[in-house]
């Protein structure tokens, strides 16, 4: 089968999972005694991806084609690839392997909680991707109409769906939840109800590919409003490299606000350089970029600029991530003052 169905693409957010991070245990590991910068102190930081390079990652190439990060004086940033093959980004932070990476609050927390020094700094997405997804002719648009439903739900998502259901007063008795693999095509031919998806992926490829007209409701819109694409570093590397993780935010930032702009270059940077090896399909991928768009901006960033959270944002993270079994106070997770200082410096940043 072709690169239609990113199906190992969930394993990102969805190892909502206590323990070891890619097979490598966290405790202990926060200092190695290697330069902050990561990766044996290169000029140019390593910078881990939440997985390969597709679209999601436009920002990052518009701040790289447009020279944003040099300007900002942090070199040029090397994009490491990530996914269920790769290192897990908490992993290459706390081995000092990379500089910066990106990830989601229920893939940090556990770490943090198990004696990393790790902080989200800047969060891309300010809702997470994951979604239900159904057919049109026969609609699930809310959590309570899964009821009595058949639910496509991977094993590495059953925890998030049991956050979903915890978080709106429902429990797996409610549902019938089938165990799947990452290729919906069971949702197509009727064996299941509904599919556990990204909303920037299998909504658009669905229809796209196999002209299946479908709806879906985000997880972030009922009760789990888990933000994603957060930007964390090490907590050392604030302590001694400050005006640089600023400098990148800012380059990064700039970005962001090319790629919500300009769909159509995003797709064409993903398909044609930076994921020129995937067989990434330029109409896919410019969906998924408008689709994208939706998770990036939110009233909030209209207000306070890309890749900030509120307080109230931060709020409501936390209250997710102790449905999700792990409970955490924000000054251990989050840390806004850099990006708070970005702005106020560069007033004329934020966009309209």
């Amino acid at each position: 089968m072709t690169n239609t169905f990113d199906r190992r693409s969930f394993l990102r957010y969805g190892l909502i999972a206590g323990g070891a991070v890619g097979g490598v245990s966290v405790l202990g590991a926060c200092s190695s005694g290697k330069s902050s910068s990561g990766g044996g102190g290169s000029s140019d930081p390593k910078v881990q991806l939440s997985w390969q390079k597709n679209v999601e990652f436009a920002g990052e190439y518009h701040a790289l084609e447009n020279g944003y990060f040099t300007k900002a004086g942090v070199g040029t940033p090397q994009l490491i690839t990530g996914g269920s093959a790769a290192t897990g980004v908490e992993t290459g932070l706390t081995s000092n392997k990379i500089w910066i990476g990106m990830t989601a609050p229920q893939l940090t927390a556990p770490v943090i909680l198990q004696g990393a020094k790790l902080k989200t700094v800047a969060a891309t997405y300010q809702k997470n991707p994951f979604c239900i997804v159904s057919s049109a002719a026969k609609p699930i648009r809310t959590p309570q109409d899964m009821k009595g439903r058949k639910i496509g739900v991977q094993s590495s998502n059953e925890n998030v769906f049991k956050a979903l259901l915890a978080a709106n007063g429902m429990s797996e008795s409610d549902v019938q939840k089938i165990t799947v693999q990452f290729d919906p095509t069971p949702l197509t031919k009727g064996e299941v109800d509904g599919w556990l998806s990204y909303v920037t992926n299998e909504p658009i490829t669905l229809k796209m590919e196999s002209n299946f007209d479908n709806v879906n409701f985000l997880f972030a819109d009922f009760n789990l409003p888990l933000v994603a694409e957060t930007l964390v570093v090490r907590q050392e590397t604030i302590d001694k490299e400050r005006d640089k993780v600023k400098a990148f935010i800012k380059a990064d930032i700039q970005g962001w606000y090319d790629a919500v702009a300009d769909p159509a270059k995003s797709a064409q940077l993903a398909v044609e350089k930076y994921g020129k090896d995937l067989g990434l399909k330029l109409a896919e991928q410019q969906a998924e970029a408008v689709a994208q768009n939706n998770l990036v901006v939110s009233a909030d960033t209209k207000s306070n600029g890309l890749l900030t959270m509120t307080d109230e944002l931060i709020a409501q993270n936390i209250e997710a991530l102790a449905k999700a079994g792990y409970t955490i106070k924000a000054d251990q997770i989050f840390d806004m003052s850099l990006i708070k200082e970005v702005y106020q410096e560069n007033p004329d940043l934020k966009k309209a």
